[in-house]
């Protein structure tokens, strides 16, 4: 017993020993030029191997940090500091080397590095902090008079194609701020294309949360996918602009201007542009603000509203590389921060026009049971927009726990459409069905007005806080105008049987007016477990009036059509409850719980005195799991789930004949669908080695889905009608993986490889009037492919190449042996050279290769080459003529192939061609002037 007790002892004493010599790691943080300590200094410790974090923390007031219980191995200490270059020192801990002290780390300020080159380490390029994503922008190399949008090019995972459109990680970018503000609302290509990037600290991309999460600290599933440019301190005094002018063959044009005046928190901007080269200057996210036909609609929790449904001006009133287009486009942007930054203003002006002349093929191929109906169609318009729009946001902070913001914006806007259509349908055999020729001239007006008031309040208690929203949304549209229509049917054997005429004139008024408002309340249940309970009710009234008259006797438009007319008068109230937990502890973040909307709904169409009264729960569930292993390194997973009201248009439709050829029809007795919809995200860094993955997925799921029954006639006429699907359940997915590193081995070159890919299961069921039978027919869609990405970003050269594979499929049950399936490839590729006597000469080419399909018999090629030779003057290169050439080889034809329902189509319309351009380029700057020295 006592030899057993004498061996425990000994372990005992010998673990006690071995434990009280573990490793160990210390130091001080200090400037000893400025003889200060540098208090709450970053100090990491990476795993030399594969630069993942090991040990985190931060310098005390006297600059001092250690380290204890470290294991053996290599490691790589790295030293952060606001303003400071990161220190980096690689160390090795074993039996002979149990302990390191550092000493005094004498930090170096960035500016001081112009004059010493005394430090060990490197910038990190990237940073991740969650679920932000930060670009050291001082680690890329950029040109003199570069822009924002040339240096987010060199961004691993951020593409920015011909239109400035941005795309990160796989989602587009919804926000483009600076320094946390929006410049010029909505159109972030004004502050990518125009900002300077030497101006540019750093880059920080991320999902925006809505003001309401982004004070309660709980998710609502609103995000935007956004980048916030963040200056450096001695860029925000002084002036800066550019102005750029170009003609071109063919009378092609070009003019852009800009002018920034930035003096600490204020900020004065003014552009203008004009062209007809498809650089509109109009946001290319703002599908929502442009509109003027209506149908009303119904959102997830219940809110009644009236849909634009575009306003026949190419996707909503931008330019989308369909047509050719002439822009005209200015505005005057205005914030400022005053009083210890206790106010803030941030105001825009905004005055466009968009004129799109389109000429567009489209061969539709409708699936039936028995057959199939191929209709070939040609649609020649010309559209002309006008839009005026002015925002503003003011911010106070009414003390130290209450804030109020005030957001208010109007829009009015005109527009015009004429547009030429005619179409040919024959069946399977090739025998003529029917013919059509349309013409439609439209104007549209169009008044908006907005405001929001949010106010919040921090209680005494950490964590418990209120917030009460208040809110209007106004809204006027009236559009009128022509449809002439002449429509020729043919029977089985293509002999002529009968003609259809209709000449009537449209008038549409409607009128939306919104009030809302919201009550929510978080309450801590215990350190890490939170509730956030809210209430809200809205009141909507609407009124939506439609007048069709037909041509009398007179020659005037004086008969009133009352099949399609009608007038609608609604008024919904909507109570909404609810209440979501959130817990988190550590590494972890958990929030779960649900919203109840009870909607009351009464309708009223005066023409044909029917009323609608409907009452209804909705059920809004969210959750959210969200793990971050280390600051580089974080995994999330969402849930939500909402229902989706059949809209009043399916419900009890407005009658329109738009297209005599395809009519909607009404269903009292549709049920809500219910979505459920899942995302899953992880992303890492590893900073010593520059390599990046990351990863997103989404998808989801509908029961009780409505989708369409489609009934076609023995003159090819189809009647659509909106019924809920019980015999199967319609998923959709989109998936993007990315995974890129620097390749020191081969030149510093970046590679990268990217996997992205969705698809879709839709259904439909159709009624053949051949065969008296009802299927349902299913049609499985599908996107996928991967590319590889090599680029190498130089003082003088720089290069991107993306080129993959990628297969398309669209196949409709009904009709198997002619669906549209096969591999196409994709690439594009953009390279600057810098040449002597300050030219650089610059190339970018795409290319899409799309082959011949069951569906269609014809491959699309298509390569376009652009480039331009540039000749800078001057020691600062302010002043460029530039001559360019746009796509070279003639080749910029429109092609889009996709499906919809039980019909696979196939597009092709005009775009911009060939020409020559020479520019004259002025860049000025003048920041820096009385900005306050940095030591």
């Amino acid at each position: 017993m006592k030899k057993t007790l004498l061996a425990v002892l000994t372990i005992l004493l010998f673990s006690y020993s071995a434990f009280s010599q573990t490793n160990s790691a210390k130091g001080t943080i200090a400037d000893l030029s400025a003889n200060a300590k540098l208090h709450n200094a970053t100090i990491s410790v990476l795993n030399a191997k594969d630069s993942t974090l090991y040990k985190f923390t931060r310098a005390t007031p006297d600059g001092n940090f250690s380290f204890g219980q470290m294991k053996n191995g290599s490691f790589i200490l790295l030293v952060t500091y606001p303003e400071y270059a990161d220190f980096v020192n690689k160390f090795t801990l074993d039996s002979a080397n149990k302990s390191i002290d550092f000493k005094v780390i004498d930090m170096k300020t960035k500016a001081k590095l112009l004059n010493e080159v005394i430090i060990k380490g490197q910038a990190a390029a990237i940073k991740i902090k969650g679920d932000t994503t930060e670009f050291n922008a001082a680690a890329y190399k950029i040109q003199p008079n570069d822009r924002v949008e040339d240096l987010l090019k060199k961004f691993p995972g951020v593409t920015v194609d011909a239109q400035g459109k941005i795309t990160a990680q796989g989602k587009t970018v919804e926000k483009v701020l600076v320094d946390g503000e929006e410049f010029f609302g909505d159109d972030p290509t004004l502050v990518t294309k125009n900002l300077r990037a030497d101006m540019v600290d750093k880059v920080q991309l991320f999902e925006k949360a809505s003001d309401q999460a982004a004070f309660t600290g709980v998710d609502d599933g609103e995000k935007k996918q956004t980048l916030n440019i963040v200056l450096k301190d001695d860029k925000k005094q002084g002036y800066f602009g550019k102005v750029d002018a170009g003609y071109g063959t063919d009378d092609f044009y070009q003019i852009q201007a800009m002018i920034n005046k930035f003096k600490n928190k204020e900020k004065i901007a003014a552009y203008f542009t004009s062209s007809n080269t498809g650089k509109t200057g109009l946001d290319w996210n703002d599908a929502d603000r442009f509109g003027a036909s209506s149908n009303m609609e119904m959102t997830d929790d219940g809110m009644i509203f009236f849909t634009t449904g575009g306003d026949e001006l190419d996707g909503g009133g931008r330019y989308w590389g369909e047509g050719i287009p002439t822009a005209h486009n200015g505005g005057i942007h205005y914030e400022n921060k005053w009083k210890n930054d206790k106010h803030s203003l941030n105001t825009n002006y905004k005055a466009g026009s968009l004129n799109v002349k389109t000429d567009k093929n489209t061969i539709n191929q409708n699936n039936l049971i028995g057959g199939l109906i191929v209709t070939t169609s040609d649609d020649n318009r010309e559209s002309d927009l006008f839009r005026q729009k002015l925002d503003a946001t003011y911010n106070v902070k009414l003390d130290t726990s209450a804030n109020l913001k005030v957001v208010i914006d109007g829009t009015l806007k005109n527009t015009e459409l004429e547009s030429t259509f005619g179409s040919e349908s024959r069946r399977g055999d090739q025998s003529l069905i029917n013919t059509s020729e349309r013409t439609t001239a439209n104007k549209g007006r169009q008044q908006l007005f907005n405001w929001s008031a949010l106010y919040t309040k921090k209680l005494k208690k950490v964590g418990r806080n209120f917030s009460i929203n208040l809110s209007q949304n106004y809204s006027k549209n009236n559009t009128d105008g022509n449809l002439y229509s002449n429509n020729n049917f043919y029977d089985d054997a293509g002999s002529f049987v009968r003609k259809e005429e209709i000449d009537q004139l449209n008038d549409n008024d409607v009128v939306l007016n919104k009030l809302a408002a919201n009550l929510t309340y978080t309450e801590p249940l215990s350190k890490f477990l939170s509730l956030v309970a809210s209430y809200g009710i809205s009141l909507s009234s609407n009124d939506a009036h439609r007048k069709t008259y037909d041509r009398g006797l007179s020659g005037n438009y004086d008969q009133l059509n009352t099949t399609f007319s009608n007038n609608f008068q609604s008024d919904q109230l909507i109570n909404q409850v609810g209440a979501i937990f959130n817990y988190k502890k550590g590494k972890t973040v958990i929030n779960f719980g649900t919203k109840t909307s009870f909607v009351n709904f009464d309708q009223v169409e005066q023409y044909s005195n029917q009323t609608f009264n409907r009452n209804f729960i909705n059920w809004l569930p969210q959750a959210m799991y969200q793990y971050k292993f280390s600051a580089q390194k974080s995994f999330t997973f969402r849930y939500n789930g909402s229902t989706t009201q059949p809209t009043v248009n399916q419900l009890q439709p407005v009658r329109t004949n738009d297209d005599p050829l395809n009519l909607p029809e009404g269903n009292p007795l549709l049920k809500p669908a219910y979505n459920n919809r899942f995302n899953i995200r992880y992303n890492t860094y590893k900073v010593i080695s520059s390599q990046n993955f990351y990863i997103s997925a989404n998808g989801g799921f509908v029961n009780n889905a409505i989708v369409s029954s489609n009934v076609t006639d023995l003159e090819g006429r189809t009647i659509y009608k909106s019924v809920n699907l019980e015999d199967a359940t319609p998923a959709n997915y989109s998936t993007y993986i990315g995974f890129s590193r620097k390749l020191k081995f081969l030149f510093d070159i970046n590679a990268g490889v990217e996997l992205s890919s969705n698809g879709s299961t839709n259904y439909n069921y159709v009624f053949d009037n051949t065969t008296n039978l009802t299927q349902l027919n299913k049609t499985n869609s599908i996107n996928f492919g991967p590319s590889l990405n090599l680029s190498k970003y130089g003082e003088n050269n720089n290069f991107y190449l993306s080129f993959g594979p990628r297969y398309q499929s669209q196949v409709a049950s009904l009709q198997k042996n002619l669906s549209n399936q096969g591999w196409g490839y994709s690439g594009y590729f953009d390279a600057q050279l810098k040449l002597p006597k300050k030219i650089r000469f610059s190339l970018n080419s795409e290319y899409t290769y799309q082959p011949s399909t069951q569906s269609f018999d014809n491959n699309f090629e298509r390569l376009i080459i652009n480039a331009t030779l540039t000749k800078a003057f001057f020691k600062q290169e302010t002043l460029k003529f530039s001559i360019s050439a746009n796509d070279m080889l003639d080749e910029n034809k429109g092609f889009n192939r996709y499906a919809s329902g039980s019909s696979i189509i196939q597009t092709t319309y005009n775009n911009i061609g060939q020409y020559f351009m020479f520019s004259l380029i002025w860049d000025f700057n003048k920041m820096g002037v009385g900005a306050p020295k940095t030591n």
